[in-house]
């Protein structure tokens, strides 16, 4: 289930907020409910994952217990930490890398029983509640928080409903408390509703749209298929509509994830923040995918000495670890590797030649990051390197494709609007109006009804959206299985 369906909006999310209110005179029967809900959620479509999840909540909470109860004996901390954390990426590692693994063996060693090695389902959101257990276990051995002692609880943080899936990726210290002790009001359920509702506008009538548009040009862009040229403006047109796809499709769900918590009471941290606003990659990467960046950033860069290391070499050695992970991290294949190592090279380089340092105009500043990044996540999109490639020919005309195209000034005429809305809600266009409608009038009558037409903007374009989503949309979700 995701939470841009109709199953979710009309049925589940309803039920899950009225006995969620219903139980208000008891914090402890709100938890209870909040789990009973989140495991039904996760288990709604592959039920026999539910069992590797609460087998993962079970050996992190003793794990917990054991650390919290070793005190002053250090060994048995350190020892119970290691092998908890082994437990969890040995979890991980089984399901999302051991096809991996085989492949990449079998292509160097013509081995008969590697072919004979299953194919291994992935569960759903594994990537990331496996991270929020391993946030668990050592923030417990640092005393950065108190142990969970009821396992009803720490089974709520690992597998609450909003960002099962997908994310953020909480860490333990920063929500602890709030799993006990939080308020809601009015307002903070009202702001959370209209978190949400810009996260599904920005899924359904953004993403989506994108999606149609770049799978059609990236599937005709496949390596050693010379059936249909792509020219260089139809290329370009399906990288950036994959690139918006990409943002609005992560970064809407982090929003109604995000809007979601609030609902219930939870503050969780934001997850992207402009990241197109960007002066460098070092910077975009600070904005894009914030709580994953922060997790490797916490449990990795830091424990390996991060940037105090007085030897360069080693600051070099720790960024090369931290990336390489990060992009195996997103996916059990190259090129998700290769992404990682990039982002490492760009970042070294613009540390190296002191890049922010640079006096150039603002709009090179800008532009050259966003056109890094851009090349960057078409590794994302691409089936292999091999298309990958073809792709950046294509789009410099190495492949004698010519320039001009009427499908891609098809796309433009019919998707316009939703380009032109793509490009420009990449940056802060709310906050802008906010400051200069601020600036401009003292009148509350006037900020009032500037009030409302948003709000009734939101719900046309919210009804809008769910219109589409009832009509049976191309609904696809990039980091469904992550």
């Amino acid at each position: 289930m995701v939470f841009s369906s109709i199953t979710f909006l009309f049925y589940f999310l309803p039920i899950a907020i009225l006995g969620y209110y219903a139980l208000s005179f008891s914090r402890r029967l709100q938890n209870v409910w909040l789990l009973a809900v989140s495991l039904f959620f996760y288990a709604w479509g592959e039920p026999v994952f539910v069992v590797i999840m609460m087998g993962s909540v079970v050996v992190n909470w003793i794990s917990g217990l054991i650390i919290h109860g070793a005190k002053m004996r250090k060994g048995v901390k350190k020892v119970t930490l290691f092998l908890s954390c082994t437990f969890n990426l040995l979890l991980l590692g089984a399901f999302k890398y051991t096809n991996f693994i085989v492949d990449t063996v079998y292509g160097f060693v013509d081995w008969e029983p590697l072919t004979k090695v299953p194919e291994i389902a992935l569960p759903i959101g594994i990537s990331f509640f496996t991270f929020r257990a391993i946030s668990y276990v050592i923030d417990v051995y640092r005393e950065d928080a108190k142990v969970q002692k009821n396992p009803l609880y720490l089974g709520l943080y690992i597998s609450f409903f909003p960002q099962i899936i997908a994310g953020p990726i909480v860490r333990y210290k920063s929500v602890a408390e709030q799993i006990k002790n939080r308020k809601i009001t009015f307002s903070m359920f009202s702001d959370g509703c209209t978190r949400f509702a810009i996260g599904m506008i920005k899924k359904i009538l953004i993403a989506n749209n994108m999606a149609i548009i770049a799978d059609n040009i990236f599937s005709i862009t496949q390596t050693g298929s010379d059936a249909v040229v792509v020219p260089v403006l139809l290329a370009w047109t399906g990288s950036i509509a994959y690139c918006l796809q990409l943002y609005y499709d992560f970064s809407g769900y982090s929003d109604m994830a995000i809007g979601l918590g609030k609902m219930f009471g939870f503050v969780f941290e934001e997850n992207f923040d402009h990241p197109f606003m960007s002066k460098s990659v070092t910077e975009f990467m600070s904005r894009w995918h914030i709580s994953l960046v922060k997790w490797f950033t916490e449990y990795v860069y830091r424990p390996l000495g991060g940037v105090r290391m007085k030897n360069d070499d080693f600051m070099v050695r720790n960024l090369l670890i931290m990336w390489f992970l990060i992009g195996l991290w997103h996916g059990a294949a190259w090129n998700f590797i290769i992404w990682g190592l990039g982002i490492f090279v760009f970042i070294l380089l613009e540390k190296i030649t002191a890049w922010e340092k640079w006096k150039i105009p603002s709009f090179f500043k800008h532009a050259i990051p966003i056109l890094v990044m851009m090349f960057m996540f078409i590794l994302f999109r691409a089936d292999n390197m091999g298309q990958f490639f073809e792709v950046c020919r294509n789009m410099f005309g190495l492949n004698n494709n010519g320039f001009f195209s009427d499908t891609a000034l098809m796309f433009w005429k019919e998707c316009g609007l939703v380009f032109i809305m793509g490009i420009v809600f990449l940056f802060p266009i709310r906050n802008y109006f906010e400051e200069k409608i601020s600036r401009l009038t003292t009148s509350n009558v006037l900020k009032a009804i500037g009030g409302i037409v948003y709000v009734l903007a939101l719900l046309g374009l919210f009804g809008f959206a769910v219109i589409v989503l009832a009509k049976d949309g191309y609904n696809p979700f990039i980091y469904f299985n992550f």
